[in-house]
């Protein structure tokens, strides 16, 4: 078994020596450079721990993992397009170095090229796992779509933004975890547990971000902290806020979804969840997906001492710094 760590290398190495076309140069070297920026490579590190749970082979399982990690990426870059964001880890971003044609066209490249990936897995699990990787991209693609709509939609409800952390985020924890799986000769309710713990880990993840982007250290976040609030975003602390505020902090809320001064915006938006004790509401269903994750792990059947680094993961991811 490896480390987070040995496998974070294994997978920068081999995404280092991914070849891609020389021509046209236009299309290609976004890719290149999307791909080189880094990262924790987390998802295709949880591809190829779910095969090694299973005593599968990190090298057969790679190609599952870099189409996994070139899909991810490819979203990067559909996303910053989306969001206008002018920087992907401290860097420019793809449509703003090449343009907003050159990044969507890229962008589809890359969908390619992680088919192409999963082309090269033995042709025994093949056919699952293009099954896997497909509903995948396909539950990422529909949360992002609803994420837009929620930016247009008067009122979402808790279930409908659990639902679309589920989809934009988690399902692709989840899948990740369910082609190492497959890849490495699990049986269908096996693969489908690790899913259930990859998908219940990222919705926690993901509710861990929200609190996190009101209450964090921004030096330890690596984000700016109350971006969230500023841009309006119906995360699960606003519409916890929505859900139990009087019609007066109601009222509040609505002024200061219009207030253009960022300082007092955070401030006062912050000391509205204070009141309602939003942060301890919003750890309590971030906890009750992180126990589904690691109950769904424990009941796995498989050997305890197999299991540790994936434990040790997935408790890092949860318990980062406030």
């Amino acid at each position: 078994m490896h480390t987070p760590n040995q496998l974070q290398e294994v997978i920068e190495n081999a995404v280092q020596n991914i070849q891609y076309a020389a021509h046209p140069q236009r299309l290609y070297e976004p890719i290149r450079y999307i791909m080189s920026l880094g990262g924790k490579r987390i998802r295709p590190v949880l591809t190829l721990m779910a095969a090694e749970l299973f005593k599968g082979d990190i090298q057969k399982t790679m190609p599952a993992a870099l189409a996994i990690e070139t899909f991810h990426n490819f979203t990067l870059i559909h996303d910053d397009i989306m969001d206008n964001a002018p920087l992907r880890r401290g860097k420019q971003t793809v449509h703003e170095k090449w343009g907003v044609n050159n990044a969507i066209l890229s962008g589809d490249v890359m969908m390619v090229e992680a088919n192409k990936q999963l082309s090269m897995l033995d042709s025994a699990v093949l056919k699952d796992a293009l099954n896997t990787f497909n509903a995948t991209a396909q539950g990422v693609c529909e949360g992002q779509q609803l994420d837009m709509e929620f930016e247009e939609q008067e009122v979402v409800s808790i279930a409908d933004y659990i639902n679309m952390i589920r989809l934009k985020t988690a399902v692709l924890l989840g899948g990740a975890m369910k082609l190492g799986a497959q890849v490495a000769g699990a049986s269908p309710d096996e693969a489908e547990q690790l899913y259930t713990f990859g998908e219940n880990l990222g919705i926690a993840f993901q509710l861990q971000d929200d609190i996190l982007d009101v209450y964090g250290d921004p030096e330890k976040f690596g984000k700016q902290v109350g971006g969230d609030i500023i841009a309006n975003k119906k995360t699960l602390l606003l519409l916890k806020l929505k859900e139990l505020a009087t019609e007066n902090d109601l009222q509040e809320l609505e002024y200061q979804s219009v207030n253009k001064d960022h300082v007092d915006k955070i401030k006062n938006t912050t000391a509205l969840y204070d009141d309602y004790n939003i942060r301890g509401l919003a750890s309590i269903e971030m906890k009750k997906y992180s126990d589904k994750a690691f109950s769904a792990l424990t009941s796995l059947n498989i050997a305890e001492e197999r299991k540790t680094e994936l434990f040790s993961l997935a408790d890092q991811l949860m318990n980062r710094e406030y």
